[in-house]
């Protein structure tokens, strides 16, 4: 069966039938997954229940994993492959995690508008997240599209902004939700990197900003004026116009691009289980010496 892309956004955003990710994709199917993803930024993947095993063999298909972040605590345990990184609101014992739990806390941050591992040196280039436990009713994903936001800034903004270098770190993100629970050792793991602050897009060719709420400073520019400039950007960036909202079936996995996208998880009920597995395509090299 052919792969069919249907757009779910007038700018972005592609659902995609006639695939089974639990089964060896040939190389013409990947090269039109591909080109898809090229395209639409975010794609859309319906009624794939898939195991963690499939989904590590599916991503790997466009390159290297990235392991989990742990710079947590030396008594952090996974209850996942070091490969998948544990989306969820449950424990390594599958219970849910109490209202003080440290990672709790701390992944209140994924509801803030971000690019995946922006903060290590070398970004993402896709993550893949699948629905496994989803609430009655919110934790949807929403997607921006970092491109057609670049495409509707003035000319004169533009040319500011070519060149700029950002500093992107976890301790800047979560300060913004007055999580400071660090130890020194995991202070210094997560010292600022640095990331272009516009990218040329390798898959369409196409100019997109490159944001996070990781990102805290501009290189060679006042705090005060690089946080304004980058407060500006994000609430630009995150207009109507371009931004999708994705509300979850049990079986759906999503595909973006982290070089021209950006995405926040939405509040929900977390009484209820909302068990979300996410596996991460390195982007193979560094934003800075891309630019150079």
């Amino acid at each position: 069966m052919a792969v069919i892309v249907k757009q779910l956004h007038p700018v972005f955003v592609g659902q995609v039938t006639g695939v089974d990710l639990r089964e060896p994709l040939d190389e013409a199917t990947v090269a039109e997954i591909n080109v898809a993803i090229n395209r639409f930024g975010v794609l859309v993947f319906p009624g794939q229940f898939i195991t963690d095993e499939q989904q590590m063999a599916f991503s790997r298909r466009f390159g290297d994993l990235e392991t989990t972040v742990k710079v947590y605590r030396k008594d952090y345990v996974s209850r996942l492959d070091p490969h998948v990184a544990d989306v969820s609101n449950l424990d390594q014992d599958n219970r849910i995690r109490r209202k003080d739990d440290r990672l709790r806390l701390n992944a209140l941050g994924n509801r803030l508008w971000h690019s995946d591992s922006s903060f290590k040196r070398v970004p993402a280039r896709f993550s893949l997240l699948s629905a496994r436990a989803i609430p009655t009713e919110g934790g949807e994903t929403q997607f921006a599209d970092m491109r057609a936001a670049w495409d509707a800034l003035p000319d004169r903004t533009k040319a500011r902004l070519e060149g700029l270098i950002c500093e992107h770190t976890q301790l800047f993100s979560r300060a913004k939700i007055a999580f400071t629970d660090w130890s020194e050792e995991e202070r210094v793991k997560m010292a600022p990197v640095p990331q272009v602050l516009v990218r040329a897009h390798p898959g369409s060719g196409r100019k997109s900003l490159f944001l996070s709420s990781h990102a805290g400073r501009i290189q060679g520019m006042e705090e005060p004026e690089a946080r304004m400039l980058l407060m500006d950007l994000m609430e630009h960036a995150t207009q109507r116009e371009f931004v999708h909202t994705h509300r979850w079936t049990v079986g759906d996995l999503a595909m973006w691009d982290n070089r021209c996208t950006m995405h926040r998880a939405r509040e929900y009920d977390e009484t209820q289980v909302r068990d979300m597995h996410r596996t991460t395509v390195s982007d193979g090299k560094p934003t800075v010496a891309e630019a150079a």
